[in-house]
């Protein structure tokens, strides 16, 4: 068996799973943020009659969207999920300002390898990263099945692996490996399938920018994805975990996919995926030039230590381009307080950049980030839908980390291997 069918089958006491297997396992730790919170309290607390939370202990709520409430309408909903919380005895709230729900969760230990980890939100999939399946259910099964039973029911995926070999080229990172990668399955070419994250390049990267590609994993439709646990893998746990259980399962030997994508890194240039969708990816000089207002590097995607890292190495002794607005948002108040021991706020600040409190950014634009009619935005975000930060007539484009410095420099988006 691979990973994810040893976690199912633990999971739902059975010795062996296979492919289209239906199981109902035992959850680990189910993860929201303020907006699925909310709606998945409601569900309980009105659809169902006389329900329970059947073990706090292993649910986590993060207000990452609504970081500062910009309305009484928006402060209210937070009061009401505090007040489940203290009802149901939730202790796991990490409220305003605690950063993106995942980086946030992570940050916290609540986790451990071999869980079976569910949430209301499609970027739950990170976890795989760490040698956890992990996933994303709608409100009525999280409420259902997780805040009742602490269980969920799964038909058990096939495994496709995509094994990622060669060097990057100067001015390309991992976020334009995962880009280049979603094009090239395409957003359904691997629709309810596990993905695996393998070879030598994948091996090579830190846990930090190894997360970016089972968090993308909805983006061509996958369950989940995951990458077979390491060294790097067992030495982040001892790091972060605080768990008791630290056995880190590993695929067996000789483990069968349905089938296998090799992808050599070493021909991609730096990527960005323009709008409508998240799988409409181009070489980043396909659409060079195009005058940009803001740029962001924050949300589920971005707002990393290394991102914010790669954006002061850019802006040391330089100015943010007077045409746009430059927003910094740290994935969690760890990276926070790096950022800022580091030196690097500081510098960003000195460059003319707004900085924002650990949070979802402006992802949606509930409290941050909107744009008016015909502005375009370049971050480092998930997703660029039509209307999801502001006007549906804005454009969205997502890059890395050093694409949105080399637009907040110039102007426009600008291929980074031309920033010195």
């Amino acid at each position: 068996m691979n990973l994810i069918e040893k976690i199912l089958a633990n999971a739902s006491g059975r010795k062996h799973v296979a492919p289209g297997d239906v199981v109902v396992a035992h959850v680990d730790l189910m993860v929201m943020h303020d907006i699925s919170s909310n709606m998945v309290m409601k569900v309980l607390e009105t659809e169902m009659e006389n329900a329970t939370v059947h073990d706090p202990e292993r649910i986590i709520f993060v207000f990452d969207h609504n970081f500062s409430p910009a309305t009484q309408l928006a402060a209210e909903t937070l009061a009401a999920v505090r007040q489940f919380a203290a009802r149901h005895g939730i202790r796991h709230v990490l409220d305003g300002g605690s950063g993106s729900v995942h980086h946030a969760v992570i940050e916290s230990g609540l986790w451990a390898p071999g869980q079976v980890i569910i949430g209301c939100d499609s970027h739950t999939p990170i976890y795989g990263a760490l040698g956890v399946f992990a996933t994303g259910v709608g409100n009525n099964s999280m409420a259902a099945l997780g805040f009742a039973h602490s269980k969920a029911w799964f038909r058990v995926p096939e495994t496709k692996q995509v094994y990622f070999h060669g060097e990057t080229i100067p001015g390309v990172g991992a976020r334009d490996i995962a880009q280049f990668m979603i094009g090239r399955i395409g957003e359904d070419g691997a629709v309810y399938q596990a993905v695996e994250y393998a070879g030598p390049y994948m091996e090579s990267l830190s846990i930090e920018d190894r997360v970016l590609c089972p968090l993308m994993s909805i983006d061509i439709g996958a369950k989940c994805g995951y990458i077979n646990p390491d060294e790097k893998t067992a030495e982040f746990v001892r790091a972060f975990s605080s768990q008791k259980s630290r056995d880190i399962p590993r695929n067996d030997e000789g483990t069968k996919y349905k089938d296998v994508l090799e992808i050599d890194v070493s021909r991609i240039e730096p990527q960005i995926a323009c709008p409508p969708t998240v799988g409409n990816v181009k070489p980043v000089e396909a659409v060079a030039g195009i005058p940009v207002n803001v740029a962001e590097v924050g949300g589920s995607t971005g707002g990393r230590l290394c991102d914010i890292r790669q954006l002061a190495a850019v802006f040391k002794n330089r100015k943010v381009h007077a045409g746009v607005r430059l927003q910094v948002v740290p994935a969690s108040r760890g990276i926070y307080r790096a950022a800022l021991r580091e030196g690097l706020i500081e510098t960003l600040f000195e460059a003319g950049a707004n900085i924002f409190p650990p949070s979802a950014g402006s992802n949606q634009a509930f409290n941050m980030g909107a744009l008016a009619e015909n502005e375009v935005m370049v971050s480092n975000q998930a997703r660029n839908f039509p209307g999801r930060n502001g006007h549906p007539k804005a454009r969205h484009y997502l890059g890395s980390a050093l694409t949105v410095a080399a637009a907040a420099l110039t102007g426009k988006i600008t291929d980074p291997r031309e920033i010195p």
